[in-house]
């Protein structure tokens, strides 16, 4: 049996550890122990970059936000959703994420952080929210372990009432804003809707034809209501 072989880690704010492992060619993370995303297991990643940025192939000057970097899955994928003129924008707030995804010799994410619609910045996602308003095309939040953390309790803030309305007014209509879940939360569900999206929830397998299921939360705002009493053009 292959061994697995440590090669960084990185503490939270709130003491969580994460380590990055290569096993048998292949990179995974874990947090306080538990594998928390692997190179061979990443499918419902690619299906969040691929919902939230759905059309925007053909919208000119598209940007888009993704919430955690990761081992850089949904940012590949969310690359072949946009075209040559977007920007992908990447909120990471561990520098050892970002370190270990532009190592050489590790390979995980360097040629795809080359790209040169993609900007990476080394900063809480809830801060970029805020200095953003109004300017994202497309938004796709994959911190943690969606609205159940086990990695940072700050992150709890981005799943909560005023969280949610930071993220959707940092949305340029019209947007998308695609969450990324370990398992199905109904209060978040019930937030979300209580907040005046439209809401579709998918159920993702971690790889094609195995693994474990995940949730993908996809949340639209609302259209304005017609007013009624307004004179309608002739």
């Amino acid at each position: 049996m292959k061994p697995f072989e440590r090669l960084g880690n990185a503490r939270t704010p709130d003491g969580s550890l994460l380590e990055l492992y290569r096993h048998d060619g292949s990179y995974l993370i874990r947090a306080n122990g538990i594998e928390l995303m692997s190179q061979r297991r990443h499918l419902s990643e690619d299906r969040l970059a691929e919902v939230a940025c759905v059309g925007l192939k053909d919208r000119p000057v598209a940007r888009v936000l993704i919430g955690g970097l990761g081992l850089g899955f949904t940012l590949r994928a969310a690359l072949k959703e946009v075209a040559d003129d977007a920007e992908v924008v990447v909120a990471e707030f561990l520098a050892e994420v970002i370190e270990w995804n532009t190592n050489p010799e590790y390979g995980i994410s360097v040629e795809t952080l080359k790209d040169p619609r993609v900007r990476v910045v080394h900063d809480d996602i809830v801060n970029v929210l805020r200095d953003h308003a109004g300017q994202f095309d497309a938004i796709m939040l994959d911190t943690d372990n969606g609205p159940d953390g086990m990695i940072m309790s700050e992150n709890a803030r981005l799943y909560a009432q005023r969280g949610i309305a930071t993220t959707v007014a940092a949305l340029r209509p019209p947007g998308i804003i695609a969450y990324w879940s370990v398992g199905d939360d109904p209060a978040f569900a019930h937030a979300l809707r209580g907040s005046g999206l439209l809401l579709e929830t998918l159920r993702v397998r971690a790889h094609d034809t195995k693994g474990p299921m995940h949730t993908l939360y996809v949340a639209k705002p609302r259209p304005p209501r017609r007013d009624a009493s307004a004179p309608r053009a002739l």
